[in-house]
């Protein structure tokens, strides 16, 4: 049975360590010290010095009671999209928010408390299971840096489970997109804006020329472009030099994406040529898309966990990433876990008690269904 208190309490905790990425240090030994109080055994890896990071992701393992049972993990992430020093924690109504001043945090905590919980439910209650991990990360809202960085081939894992979506829970991430990031550099030719604008190429003018001519936004059902980010120029009197503009392009079909990327730098070097500027272009694939099969093990216990405790299990597709992108690229199948946080990335985060208990029920229950 769910412990309500300790959920919460632990949740809370969690939140209150400001862990933006990079800089997750306090909350991994905080957790490190937790989970060893478990009696778990606990060990880290050498992430932090492939990334570049302070912090290192955090492995615990539960040794199986059930000879035969499959070996699962549950899996969340450290850090935050952006800090929460001086966070102040608000209950109303069974609900969860900050203050207002600074996001909760429940991206990736509303994962990560259940896991734990999750964990502490087996250990209370002898039930049977195979060997679980938990598998907590670093650096994952920049790039799922931690979980790229994590080898799993090191460790004896069947299949997984990232904690780590919106609502409502009892549902799964089952598919998801390819993300490709773009960052073009117009180069233009300088000159005085009052006295010789005629000698000049703005950058600004070569740039708008080529966004002119794609498509932003949807693209299509499964595919999306972006142009998010712009700066450039020197001063409001010298034609603009330079315009940097940084994009990102996604689907669920990757020759769609092929095409719109293709597209999206084409357009940039025709409008360099016909103004006689330059652009260089920076692409990179952020992270490959996944499309774990329905008939699949991992989705089957999925869903006989769900509906077991009267919840949907329906199968959803999203055009976001999360570790399980980086999972399932290495060869072991992972789906995503829905959690009960709302509106992430904004100061207005929050998640329900109710919610966390569900999952953490939920969470205790895929282990047991793996074991079954």
């Amino acid at each position: 049975m769910v412990n309500e208190s300790r959920l919460k309490d632990l949740f809370k905790a969690l939140c209150l360590i400001d862990a933006p990425a990079l800089r997750e240090g306090k909350v991994v030994e905080f957790v490190k010290a937790h989970l060893e109080g478990m009696g778990l055994e606990v060990w880290e890896d050498d992430a932090g010095i492939k990334i570049g990071g302070e912090a290192n992701n955090l492995i615990a393992r539960l040794r199986g009671n059930a000879q035969g049972a499959p070996s699962v993990f549950l899996s969340a992430h450290f850090d935050t999209v952006e800090p929460t020093a001086g966070l102040v924690i608000q209950e109303r109504d069974g609900v969860l928010t900050s203050s207002g001043d600074t996001i909760l945090g429940a991206d990736d905590k509303a994962g990560m408390a259940p896991a734990i919980e999750a964990v502490a439910m087996l250990l209370e209650s002898g039930a049977p299971h195979g060997d679980v991990y938990l598998l907590f990360t670093c650096a994952e809202e920049i790039g799922l840096l931690g979980a790229q960085a994590l080898d799993l081939s090191k460790l004896d894992v069947d299949f997984g489970y990232v904690l780590d979506t919106g609502p409502p829970v009892g549902t799964f991430v089952t598919r998801t997109a390819t993300h490709d990031k773009l960052d073009f550099t117009v180069f233009g030719r300088p000159a005085h804006a009052g006295k010789d604008p005629e000698k000049g190429v703005n950058a600004i003018s070569v740039a708008a020329d080529a966004i002119s001519r794609l498509t932003i936004g949807r693209v299509g059902p499964e595919t999306t472009c972006n142009l998010g980010v712009i700066s450039g120029g020197t001063a409001v009197n010298v034609v603009c030099p330079y315009v940097q503009i940084k994009g990102e392009a996604r689907s669920t079909n990757l020759d769609e994406l092929n095409r719109v990327v293709d597209t999206m730098i084409a357009e940039f070097e025709r409008a360099a040529r016909e103004w006689d500027a330059q652009v260089t272009i920076d692409h990179k694939r952020h992270y490959d898309a996944y499309h774990v099969p329905d008939d699949a093990r991992v989705v089957r216990v999925a869903q006989a966990a769900a509906r077991g405790l009267g919840m949907s299990g329906d199968l959803r597709s999203t055009l976001g990433g999360s570790d399980a992108n980086a999972f399932n690229v290495q060869g072991v199948p992972t789906i995503v876990v829905a959690t009960g946080m709302e509106k992430i990335h904004t100061h207005e985060e929050s998640v329900s008690v109710s919610a966390l208990v569900e999952t953490a029920r939920l969470a205790y229950e895929l282990v047991l269904e793996a074991a079954r």
